[in-house]
């Protein structure tokens, strides 16, 4: 099992190499953050710094596994399409349908090359049920979903690295316990090293930020390789891994959209509502909020961890069930302290 622990440190380092080498290009060509009402930063701040990731990823994957076959081939093709339309929106600020609709293309991309879910299994019962054709459509909408959760989760420095690099670190967990040290193996521990090399340059006080290119790629490359991993392995397990641990920026992603819904507001346009938004107006520091949300976070892999040894029945109810509390009560606390911090500061 070396290969994979290889796979992640190559990564790593590679990605602390290029994203220096990133953070001039993009100050060379002007692909600057200006601070503005929704951001947290007060300074201009270069982006860009997912190209680091993505050429740690692609080289690490073909250093390791030489030439990639199809599927291999497929995500890391439109995992750069995907990565590409990040790039356009950090440089030219897409519109929400743009973006949108370029998610649903790179999506519709890979599951027409043969990267798509076939069958759904019970977790209760372990049968099966086989999408037909509506393996296309799940699959579409399946990654466009990790592609936009990823992308709100990016608020914080930070944040969006951190939460990626210990939902892919769970997921290798599973993946190497069930297929060994084999493509899909390998292409998780690149994805967590890519990640975690970013950090030390995204990490409060961020000298870079991943922009749309990163989180774009990042919940692109993520989902992909769940669903390749569904190819060889149960889908509960391949799938319902980053489901619970992607289960804080999930709920924030729908929290968002109801609220957006009942405001009569766009669906993808911004706001200061978010979790991560919140426990700033608690007072807490971007390190302390960060960190707190790590830990939720990390409480949820385990959570996703121990579904895969469970196995399924009540083991598994109990388990989604005990992840769920922690989760709920977490973003309970968090809006409740948030909006009477709110009602505090309201003048009277």
């Amino acid at each position: 099992m070396l290969l994979p622990v290889l796979a992640f440190l190559v990564a790593f380092v590679l990605t602390y190499g290029l994203t220096p080498l990133v953070k001039r290009l993009a100050l060379r060509t002007g692909a600057v953050a200006v601070p503005g009402d929704r951001t947290v930063h007060e300074q201009p701040m270069p982006h860009l710094g997912g190209l680091a990731m993505l050429a740690s990823f692609v080289v690490t994957v073909i250093l390791l596994r030489g030439w990639p076959d199809r599927q291999t081939l497929s995500i890391i093709v439109c995992g750069s399409l995907a990565a590409s339309i990040g790039v356009f929106d950090d440089l030219r600020d897409l519109s929400p349908r743009t973006k949108l609709l370029g998610q649903i293309l790179v999506a519709a991309l890979v599951a027409g090359l043969g990267v798509r879910i076939e069958f759904i299994t019970n977790p209760l019962t372990g049968g099966m049920f086989y999408l037909g054709s509506w393996s296309y459509v799940v699959s579409v909408l399946w990654v466009v979903a990790v592609m936009n959760v990823m992308n709100l989760a990016d608020g914080l420095d930070g944040l969006a690295a951190g939460i990626c690099t210990i939902a892919s670190l769970a997921a290798l967990y599973v993946a190497a316990r069930t297929m060994g040290a084999g493509t899909v193996t390998i292409l998780i521990a690149a994805l967590a090293g890519s990640a975690a090399g970013f950090l030390p340059h995204n990490f409060n006080p961020a000298k870079i930020f991943m922009g749309d290119t990163g989180s774009m790629f990042l919940g692109f490359t993520l989902a992909a390789i769940s669903v390749q991993g569904a190819l060889k392995q149960t889908t509960t397990v391949a799938l319902l891994v980053p489901i619970v641990a992607l289960g804080l920026p999930i709920t924030d992603t729908l929290l968002a959209i109801i609220r957006r819904v009942r405001a009569k507001r766009s669906i993808g346009g911004a706001d200061r509502g978010h979790l991560h938004h919140r426990l700033l107006d608690l007072g807490l520091s971007q390190k302390k909020a960060v960190l707190l949300m790590w830990a939720v976070t990390a409480w949820l892999a385990l959570s996703a961890i121990l579904l895969s040894e469970v196995g399924q029945g009540l083991g598994f109810v109990l388990v989604i069930c005990l992840a769920a509390l922690g989760l709920v009560g977490f973003v309970a606390v968090v809006s409740a302290g948030a909006l009477s911090s709110q009602e505090k500061n309201v003048p009277k």
